[in-house]
């Protein structure tokens, strides 16, 4: 690759159903961008293409392109296909339910793990609640790459979801995990019939730190083309969420303030990866800082 993808991260991405980026021998994807990444805290429609909220937080360029989906797509499935439409929005929408209804099940184990009740969680129970959780489908593409070694899938981070159900293709790895703060990167091997459960910034502040948010990434492949599907759980938009006092106590301070997704969102849109920082509990924060001076 030239060393205008160094210089450039891309600007953007399209789905892999619809016309491909360009692409020239040594040189980077040229997508157009067209919508931001709902999480971004920069959301301009709710189903669509888009570019990547941290893209500039990183120099590699993004070898990448996606699909995100925020409720029914019949709208943009419409435009893009007029006559041929309806088993692509019924699929997604059944994924979806199903999707919804593991999370709902996963979640209620986790925090059962840590001995709350439904009381503690009131929020999570969508069924009892008048306000529905968040929740994002994410269709990623990872084409093969000329020169991975001057590229990324999707650079290290974490997800500010409450847990993320992820499929994987099983013709390439790519998924990895971080075993040492980014120092080490573990392969996620795709196992078929499995789904790959991520731990996100949200549930990491609901349950004081417990559930520790994951760091991870995505390579590309020389020679094979990745795909995955990414279902992002997260809480009632106006809901703010702060540790169960069950889960405080002299060992274990509570860590966070109360914070909505969205007010989250801001946060991770300006300080990316130390996002959890920035909502530390106030005395924390002037521990933390006294520690490193």
């Amino acid at each position: 690759m030239n060393g205008e993808c160094s210089r450039s991260p891309t600007t953007g991405f399209r789905p892999p159903f619809s016309a491909r980026p360009s692409s020239r021998p040594g040189g980077c994807l040229r997508c157009r961008r067209r919508r931001s990444w709902p999480w971004s805290g920069r959301r301009t429609g709710s189903t669509g293409t888009g570019s990547h909220g941290f893209r500039g937080f990183f120099a590699k360029q993004m070898w990448y392109e996606g699909f995100t989906i925020m409720g029914s797509p019949v709208r943009h499935a419409s435009h893009l296909w007029p006559n041929d439409y309806a088993n692509f929005c019924n699929v997604m929408e059944e994924y979806q339910a199903q999707m919804k209804a593991l999370s709902e099940k996963l979640l209620g184990i986790m925090f059962k793990s840590l001995g709350l009740a439904q009381d503690d969680i009131k929020w999570l129970h969508s069924k009892t609640n008048h306000h529905p959780p968040q929740v994002v489908l994410q269709l990623n593409s990872y084409p093969a790459c000329p020169d991975p070694a001057h590229a990324m899938g999707l650079a290290p981070h974490t997800d500010s979801s409450l847990i993320t159900l992820l499929h994987q293709s099983s013709n390439a790895t790519g998924l990895q995990i971080s075993g040492d703060g980014g120092n080490l990167w573990i392969p996620v091997n795709p196992i078929p019939g499995a789904l790959t459960v991520n731990v996100g910034d949200l549930m990491h502040i609901a349950t004081n730190g417990q559930f520790k948010t994951a760091l991870h990434r995505a390579v590309v492949n020389r020679t094979r083309h990745r795909v995955s599907m990414a279902y992002f759980y997260g809480t009632p938009q106006e809901v703010k969420i702060s540790p169960p006092m069950k889960l405080v106590d002299v060992d274990h301070p509570l860590l966070y303030q109360p914070v909505t997704w969205k007010e989250y969102l801001d946060a991770k849109g300006k300080y990316f990866n130390r996002a959890l920082e920035f909502i530390k509990c106030e005395a924390l924060f002037i521990a933390d800082r006294c520690r490193q001076l």
